[in-house]
């Protein structure tokens, strides 16, 4: 049950950006942020969250959506991917001053005698990732600020998840020919 509920709120949470889009034709601001807080809830609560960094990323979600919901502003639904990104840097830059870095802990579940190279590679896709996601916030806090309900949610709800999928497929290229060339 678990893998179906990550599934499921992981989906809701990626269309954030389409839900706050057109749901803030019909709904206020408010109730959409109290949505997005009980999402977070049940990830919490059913999910299986049990990493410190993926809980400490789900609490800020939950601070946000409070605030969302005391302002009670459509500007401020714009924010969430902002948090996001701004979440997802603290948590992989903090390991990076204090190791294994997140690729590194996801690496060893499936490698978990990883090799000095191995670690050093992990360190530096680590790095990489902090690269993207403080040029997405970056990009996402502009839109906010910046651009209309339309390019917001066509950026922060298309746009960056191609990205991030691009960055991802890209680095999965590398990762294997950077193996057949250790091997």
């Amino acid at each position: 049950m678990r893998p179906l509920i990550n599934i499921v709120i992981g989906f809701l949470t990626i269309a954030y950006p389409f839900a706050v889009y057109f749901g803030i034709q019909y709904f206020e601001p408010w109730k959409i942020a109290a949505v997005l807080i009980g999402l977070l809830v049940i990830r919490q609560a059913f999910g299986g969250v049990k990493a410190l960094g993926s809980r400490l990323i789900v609490i800020a979600g939950m601070i946000f959506c409070a605030l969302a919901i005391w302002r009670n502003d459509p500007i401020t639904l714009r924010f969430y991917p902002v948090m996001m990104n701004g979440a997802l840097l603290t948590l992989f830059a903090w390991s990076l001053f204090h190791p294994p870095t997140v690729i590194e802990r996801l690496a060893r579940l499936r490698h978990p005698d990883l090799p000095p190279s191995g670690v050093a590679y992990t360190r530096r896709v680590t790095q990489v990732w902090c690269g993207f996601f403080m040029v997405n916030g970056g990009i996402a806090l502009a839109t906010a600020l910046w651009s209309s309900f339309e390019i917001w949610s066509l950026y922060n709800g298309l746009i960056a998840y191609l990205l991030m999928g691009t960055l991802f497929g890209g680095e999965y290229l590398v990762r294997i020919r950077t193996q057949k060339h250790a091997g």
